[in-house]
């Protein structure tokens, strides 16, 4: 990839709006090129400004983005963005539907710079390992894009989406205990942190003892980056 990545900023709150777009303005490979206020407009914005990047609030006037999203995805002649879904949401079928619709990454309102930097690096050296969309890909390569919690064979009774919404959460809230994970992606303590110790069996995540809470330590869990 050359040249700065072209992000579009879509939310329904202005003043929301400005602090993303000046987030990604700070991001030195990054250029905003629009902003977009409901599920229609994104649609347009998206058709006519043909984004790389597009931070999307899920909650929007018109219909949602994960409809604006869907209403992309299912046109094949329109340039494919990638999308970095934001939102005050935290339930797993939020989190499902948006990584259906492609989205790369998740984040939760509010979130700083940084967070988003990172993603928008993740983002972009995805970009620059794969950089013809639709050149034929060989087993290596699926390897390479897939996410990396498909990579392992699942225990009984998990489930893949179910892995996929609790490892964009510790993502999202890295250091968190299955407790904490739990209430935000609205799963029961036990089975979250079944999920948890997944990731953490299969070098996706790292378990440490956090003795400040009263009696018995917690165990926390702080996601690990793929390679």
């Amino acid at each position: 990839m050359t040249g700065l990545l072209r992000v579009l900023v879509v939310d329904d709150v202005p003043a929301v709006a400005a602090l993303h777009g000046a987030f990604v303005v700070a991001h030195p490979r990054c250029e905003l090129v629009g902003t977009a206020a409901t599920g229609p407009q994104a649609v347009v914005a998206m058709r006519e400004l043909e984004p790389d990047l597009v931070l999307l609030d899920v909650h929007l006037p018109g219909f949602s983005g994960i409809d604006a999203m869907r209403e992309i995805r299912a046109d094949a002649s329109l340039a494919q963005p990638d999308v970095i879904a934001v939102t005050a949401a935290r339930d797993v079928e939020t989190v499902r539907d948006a990584r259906l619709m492609g989205a790369r990454h998740y984040l939760v309102k509010p979130f700083t710079a940084s967070e988003l930097h990172q993603r928008i690096d993740d983002v972009l050296r995805e970009r620059a390992s794969h950089p013809d969309p639709s050149a034929a890909l060989d087993q290596r390569d699926i390897d390479a894009v897939m996410s990396p919690v498909d990579r392992h064979p699942l225990p009984k009774g998990l489930t893949r989406e179910t892995l996929q919404v609790v490892s964009a959460a510790l993502r999202a809230h890295s250091g968190s205990s299955a407790g904490e994970i739990a209430e935000i992606v609205g799963l029961s303590r036990v089975s979250c942190r079944r999920y948890l110790e997944h990731l953490a069996d299969t070098g996706l995540a790292a378990r440490s003892l956090d003795y400040a809470t009263a009696g018995r330590p917690s165990t926390r869990y702080t996601a690990v980056p793929a390679r």
